[in-house]
């Protein structure tokens, strides 16, 4: 049984995911290449790996991953990137800007399927951790269901985020309808007004009371969400109720997982969708660093994982090979069975 089978079976998640935040490697020009000519021993003078926000768990995973390819030797010089979330780093990744990247399965699937190029640029080194889907109100708010999001403005992730890409389905598939600010005013009062804010911005706006909810797609606990519910008091509102509606019109990249109580301080455990999280690289990396880069998921997975994390992580040969249906590298997938046959 995988890690995400216990999860959605209602067991608390082992306390494992994968990110922490670090890393000052700044990036030298205004372009990097995906990754520099090789040393003499066909080892990448320098790699990228595409993260997300700061306070956010893509950036902590991605820093991680970047100290730890260049502790092992895989590159001489790993950093990471802030980015704006799942597609800026797809587009980081076939542009050449990044090495590796890491995104949402449905983010990856939407940009396959809707971009010929991508498909035929992007690869998977592995499924390594879950993402949970927080939809995030202030406890003073009154809201306790999505009923409630009716009438509201809701802050829906920044452009650019696998959030932004996630949190319109589930509106829709709540029953909601959603207009920009400045829109003409909606027919019904079922239609939630979205601003595309990411989470630093959106918790921002939340505390001063410009939005009335957050939606943001992340590890557990974020450290950024766990601060402002120390200062606000924050509640999250169950979503699992949608998983049936959006897994059919969308895809199976949807899974019902727990928030375990104390992942954040007073907050109680609650139900809500999860989406797999990706490592992708550009199909035409080199096959020695591909493969070496699986072998540091797999045989330093303790280094990718904070100690605070409560979040469900892949990181073993068996798991990581469920890729959603992307495709593994080449080396990815040879690499998989000589550890695990």
């Amino acid at each position: 049984m995988t890690a995400l089978s216990r999860s959605s079976s209602g067991g608390r998640p082992p306390r494992r995911t994968a990110l922490k935040a670090g890393l000052a490697a700044g990036l030298a020009g205004l372009f990097l290449p995906a990754a520099s000519a090789c040393t003499p021993d066909n080892r990448p003078g320098a790699v990228t790996v595409a993260g997300g926000e700061p306070g956010g768990f893509y950036l902590e995973f991605a820093t991680l991953l970047a100290s730890s390819l260049q502790r092992h030797g895989v590159a001489d010089q790993a950093t990471a990137l802030t980015t704006g979330g799942s597609l800026d780093n797809l587009g980081q990744l076939l542009t050449g800007q990044a090495t590796f990247a890491v995104a949402l399965a449905d983010a990856a699937a939407q940009k396959i399927g809707a971009d010929s190029t991508a498909n035929a640029g992007i690869a998977a080194l592995g499924r390594v951790y879950e993402n949970y889907v927080h939809c995030v109100v202030r406890k003073d708010s009154g809201i306790r269901d999505l009923d409630g999001l009716a009438g509201r403005t809701v802050a829906v992730g920044e452009p650019g985020s696998g959030t932004s890409l996630t949190t319109p389905r589930l509106i829709e598939a709540a029953g909601l309808g959603s207009a920009a600010v400045g829109a003409a005013p909606a027919a019904t009062d079922q239609t939630v007004t979205v601003l595309n804010l990411g989470l630093n911005a959106g918790l921002a706006a939340l505390r001063d009371g410009s939005v009335d909810a957050l939606f943001w797609s992340g590890g557990v606990p974020t450290a950024a969400i766990a601060d402002s519910n120390r200062a606000a008091g924050l509640v999250f509102l169950d979503l699992s109720a949608l998983i049936p509606s959006v897994r059919s019109r969308y895809g199976p990249y949807y899974d019902r997982v727990l928030i375990p109580a104390g992942s954040y301080e007073g907050i109680p455990a609650v139900w809500t969708v999860g989406v797999a999280n990706l490592l992708l690289c550009r199909s035409d990396l080199d096959g020695r660093t591909v493969k070496r880069t699986v072998e540091l998921l797999v045989g330093h997975a303790d280094e990718l994982i904070p100690r605070s994390s409560l979040g469900v992580q892949f990181l073993s040969p068996e798991s990581l090979i469920n890729t959603a249906g992307l495709p593994l590298h080449p080396a990815a997938a040879a690499a998989y069975r000589e550890l695990h046959g």
